[in-house]
């Protein structure tokens, strides 16, 4: 069993910077890739980004490319989400998890290959 807790949510201005961090402990998260989602009021949980076992490929939603840049550290067991260029409609709880799969290489990031989420952070962007 995998614990994912996420760290570093907070109010930003419109423009501004967060980090993410999400600690994994349990079942060797090194051996999976990892990925975070969000989910604003009222809205269905969407994907953000997804990470690689190896860390060498990564997977973004059109919505945050290039503004977002994800990256794991397998030797602290953490997954990080660099948010920059913050804007009010990326307000929402940001999750971390830990997928079934080593990559997507090929494939569509689905949310349902994702067994395990921790519990959120949330993250507030104002206009």
């Amino acid at each position: 069993q995998v614990q994912l807790v996420e760290s570093g949510g907070g109010l930003v201005q419109a423009g501004g910077s967060l980090r993410l961090s999400c600690a994994a402990s349990g079942r060797t998260s090194g051996n999976y890739a990892l990925g975070w989602s969000r989910q604003a009021p009222g809205k269905e949980r969407e994907f953000v980004a997804a990470i690689s076992r190896s860390g060498g490929n990564a997977y973004y939603a059109d919505s945050v490319k290039g503004r977002f840049t994800i990256s794991r550290d397998n030797t602290k067991s953490t997954l990080y989400l660099q948010m920059n260029s913050l804007k009010p409609e990326d307000t929402a709880v940001y999750y971390c998890g830990i997928s079934y799969r080593s990559d997507f290489v090929g494939r569509r990031v689905e949310l349902a290959t994702f067994g395990s989420w921790g519990q959120g952070t949330q993250v507030t962007v104002s206009s």
